[in-house]
């Protein structure tokens, strides 16, 4: 396995070609790379910060990151001395609470409708229950493949991406009936000599579905909310709507996927901090 099929067996095809840049220029401007520590890692890094704004300096970490992951697969090393390594000074977005859905609003969701092609149907309302159910990334969707869901043990593996690791979450019982159906029934009559992959969901013309198809599924649903809804609100508001039930930190994280425990805290929210996201939203003096 070459360094570029890893990629692209790992993250969609636009991270995977973005990660091998990085990667190629990383081993061109220095020797040795393969059987390098944290210190001189780091320094590379410290290097790109004098010229690279945060933001592109932690992408570059990440594709640092994910060529270790490489070459621990492949045998030349077995620790990835990245691992450890955390910018803190790239800005975030953080969570507009206020402009988040409540488990109520989003199970309107899930409510039966009439689709523009019946015969994707079955195959939206998965992607619709996956979402508010188990609330994966569109990246994360698009790279789900059959042998992810395990009928028997009601459960669906979601693989790691840049930002995300690897889980396997139970599944709703309606979930289990419905992609039995959906394999078993309007998957294979999908299924065309253009799906070359083991892709779980597809779209019209038989191929892998793209992120793009899920942004525009759920924007067909946007004119029952007067609040912007994406699959990234939708994800938020699931994540957040957990631990404003009082579950434990670390269950969100691991459900979420996320890599670090900060990451899962910026979700929760105190009462004061709700109240004053409220005012400053609907106040009406400005």
């Amino acid at each position: 396995m070459n360094l570029e099929v890893y990629l692209n067996n790992h993250l969609q095809k636009s991270t995977a070609k973005s990660y091998c840049y990085h990667i190629n220029k990383f081993i061109l401007l220095n020797r040795n790379t393969e059987h390098y520590n944290y210190r001189k890692v780091m320094g590379y890094l410290e290097e790109l910060r004098k010229g690279y704004p945060p933001n592109t300096l932690k992408n570059i970490l990440f594709a640092l990151k994910k060529y270790y992951a490489f070459l621990i697969e492949i045998g030349v090393r077995k620790d990835n001395p990245a691992q450890s390594i955390k910018f803190r000074d790239a800005k975030e977005t953080p969570i507009q609470h206020q402009d988040l859905f409540t488990d109520k609003e989003l199970r309107q969701l899930l409510e039966p409708r009439k689709e523009r092609y019946p015969f994707l149907t079955l195959r939206n309302r998965i992607i619709i229950s996956l979402l508010i159910h188990q609330a994966p990334t569109s990246g994360e969707l698009v790279q789900l493949e059959l042998n992810d869901i395990d009928l028997e043990k009601a459960t669906i593996q979601i693989k790691p991406t840049s930002l995300t690791n690897n889980r396997i979450l139970p599944l709703k019982a309606e979930q289990i009936l419905l992609l039995y159906k959906y394999i078993n029934t309007d998957r294979k009559a999908l299924k065309t000599h253009r799906n070359d992959k083991n892709a779980l969901l597809l779209g019209k013309l038989g191929t892998p579905i793209q992120i793009e198809d899920i942004g525009y599924l759920i924007s067909t649903y946007q004119k029952q909310y007067t609040k912007k809804l994406t699959s990234i609100t939708i994800r938020q508001s699931v994540i957040t709507n957990l631990l404003s039930k009082g579950n434990d930190l670390r269950r969100v994280q691991t459900f979420a996927g996320h890599k670090h425990l900060d990451t899962t805290e910026k979700y929760k929210q105190t009462g004061i901090k709700a109240l004053q996201n409220a005012i400053e939203k609907h106040h009406p003096i400005q």
